[in-house]
């Protein structure tokens, strides 16, 4: 029989809030620089949708961007992180380089 103890993390029984657990809201506070991302719509869709393989739609992922809370953030975030691959902030890695050569 498997011992399932050790499988078990030990903050298993810390609020996920005080963790920052994205998903749960604002109530993640003030002072976390990663606190937007508790009220991103991508958190609660298919990530496969914002990581399309080349060639592949990226429709379905700018149109959940367009309708999000933290769209700046998250665009600020990633070009503040040099992030090179995915839908962030509702554009494509090409538009993303575009950005900062017009900036």
């Amino acid at each position: 029989m498997t011992d399932y103890r050790n499988d078990v993390p030990g903050n298993w029984a810390i609020d996920p809030l005080r963790l920052g657990v994205i998903g749960t809201g604002n109530a993640v506070g003030d002072d976390n620089p990663l606190a937007w991302q508790a009220d991103a719509l991508c958190t609660q869709t298919d990530p496969e949708a914002f990581f399309p393989e080349k060639g592949g739609s990226t429709r379905d992922a700018k149109r959940i961007c367009a309708e999000c809370t933290v769209k700046t953030e998250c665009l600020e975030y990633a070009l503040a992180n040099d992030e090179r691959f995915g839908i962030w902030g509702g554009l494509s890695e090409r538009e993303r380089r575009k950005y900062r050569r017009r900036a």
